[in-house]
């Protein structure tokens, strides 16, 4: 069974074309990027036709590398990034160019709605988000939240606002464009924080839309992630190089598959993801929050079931950052020698390489620590000024220890997200990690040795949200459960065990980085804040 799959970044998307058959066979992929645009008054904005070309590109490319039929393809998702904001009219074209979760534009209109009351709890309304609270066990507590991506334009775009028809996110939009069909799925309405959990009132709650003062004819009608959409339209099916009426399924976010995907569908699994972002996620089969440590339970594509989820904005990003700015200068000779032009064979090659080099440097970074927080942070605090700091450089230290504590730091920052979940919910002893992060084996055992857990890694660790959907869409058109299917189908192909010889020197470092954010938090207020 041939099932195409886009898995949408932040930054790019990769075409996944599988075979799900007695295992998961990554028939081929494709990689093309889009730009992110980022300005001064906080906005993290794209393109959607940069997004629709570089779906077409991809696309065209998958076929004609693998050489597969359009005609055998039986199904197609969108596993995409969340929380964004696209405004569409009746004919499901964007009005302005949509906004990334990173976009924190409105801020002003998060003060001025949450921050406003006598009692405040995590510098929000608590008669507001009690009520939040009891309807979805969430509460929009971040600027970056959806809701006031759209209250911005709102108040800063009336004339766009006027025109707007729907409220999407980004996969709901590309689903759109796919079938025709304007529609969101659960799990991006869930992320509005609008949406009620309760069992047997799933769906729109009033009493939100109305204290967010939210127009309810922005909302479109709710499908589950695992119901078919509709055909693909001839104009899609033209532009993409595929055939007309292939089945196109609600699919959903990054964070709705990855479990499925990491075969972590059995309540209490654990898995870590290690992308652009990062998160601790543990499947439960009941929903809880911890307001303090910005951690709730997030719908999963299974209806009912909930992924306990805090989430590391920039994780991959950090080191993606430091290869860019610290490592490139002293290793372009040997990029020059490899003479690779695609874009992801280089990034990994190079990932590789700075991997043995930063297997030279022992455990601890020679005392440099890294806190990574180059986007601001959202768990366990919620802080938008936030940054990156290398603490404890000395005249012994080079850029190899550098480049060593920004995986530690990471993997620190990871830590702290588990010990915040397991004050609320039982985490796994056995941890499935997936992302780009889970290639390099020297991060997998720093990652074991911090968390003194046993890992366990997966085939196609980079793939694993888009396996999740490809197993979601084989499991609608079998009829077959998906956590069956998933159990089944996903199996450990490496194991990584704690070196308890390196737990002193990580937990005195890590000790120290959880003090760094209070001892600086007045600082990157002072220098950072609009």
């Amino acid at each position: 069974m041939y099932i195409i799959i886009y898995d949408f970044g932040t930054s790019c998307v990769k075409t996944c074309l599988f075979n799900i058959d007695s295992e998961v066979e990554l028939v081929g992929g494709s990689t093309s990027e889009y730009g992110l645009y980022l300005s001064e008054n906080g906005g993290a904005e794209q393109d959607t036709e940069e997004w629709w070309q570089a779906l077409c590109t991809s696309t065209h490319d998958v076929i004609k590398k693998t050489g597969v039929d359009p005609n055998e393809i039986e199904g197609m998702a969108f596993c995409s990034q969340m929380q964004g904001t696209v405004l569409v009219d009746d004919k499901g074209n964007a009005l302005r160019p949509p906004m990334n979760y990173l976009d924190q534009k409105g801020y002003k209109e998060y003060k001025e709605c949450m921050g406003r009351g006598i009692i405040k709890v995590s510098g929000c309304s608590l008669y507001k988000l009690v009520r939040n609270l009891l309807v979805n066990y969430a509460g929009s507590t971040s600027a970056k939240d959806p809701v006031w991506k759209y209250k911005w334009v709102e108040n800063n775009e009336p004339n766009i606002f006027k025109k707007v028809y729907k409220w999407l996110d980004v996969g709901d939009y590309l689903v759109s464009r796919c079938t025709g069909k304007i529609i969101r799925t659960a799990d991006s309405a869930f992320a509005t924080f609008l949406y009620d959990t309760h069992k047997g009132k799933e769906g729109w709650n009033k009493g939100l839309v109305k204290m967010y003062k939210v127009d309810p004819n922005h909302l479109p009608e709710i499908i589950e992630c695992t119901d078919m959409v509709g055909g693909l339209t001839e104009k899609a099916a033209r532009d993409l190089g595929l055939v007309k009426d292939i089945p196109v399924f609600g699919g959903g976010g990054d964070t709705t598959f990855v479990n499925i995907g990491a075969g972590c569908t059995s309540p209490g699994d654990t898995h870590i993801y290690v992308g652009t972002s990062g998160w601790v996620s543990t499947f439960l089969d009941y929903q809880t929050v911890d307001i303090n440590a910005m951690i709730t339970g997030v719908l999963s594509a299974k209806r009912g079931y909930f992924n306990y989820y805090a989430e590391l904005e920039t994780a991959g990003k950090c080191f993606e950052w430091v290869m860019e700015h610290l490592a490139l200068d002293e290793v372009g000779v040997y990029m020059d020698q490899l003479k690779i032009t695609d874009v992801e064979s280089r990034y990994m090659s190079l990932y590789e390489y700075l991997s043995d080099e930063i297997n030279k440097v022992p455990p601890g970074a020679n005392g440099v620590i890294f806190t990574p927080w180059l986007h601001g942070n959202r768990c366990p605090f919620e802080d938008s000024n936030a940054g990156g700091i290398f603490f404890n450089i000395r005249v012994c230290n080079g850029k190899r220890d550098m480049l060593r504590a920004v995986l530690e730091g990471i993997c620190y920052h990871l830590r702290w997200l588990l010990e915040c979940e397991e004050k609320k919910v039982k985490t796994s002893e056995t941890i499935r990690f997936v992302g780009g992060g889970a290639l390099s084996e020297v991060t997998c055992q720093m990652l074991s040795d911090i968390l003194g857990r046993k890992i366990e890694t997966l085939n196609y660790p980079q793939e694993v949200g888009a396996i999740g959907a490809a197993l979601v869409v084989a499991a609608g058109i079998k009829g077959v459960d998906v956590s069956e299917l998933s159990q089944s189908l996903v199996k450990p192909n490496n194991t990584y065990f704690p070196n308890f010889e390196n737990k002193e020197i990580y937990d005195r470092n890590y000790n120290v980085f959880r003090k760094l954010y209070k001892a600086n938090a007045a600082g990157f207020k002072e220098i950072n804040s609009r």
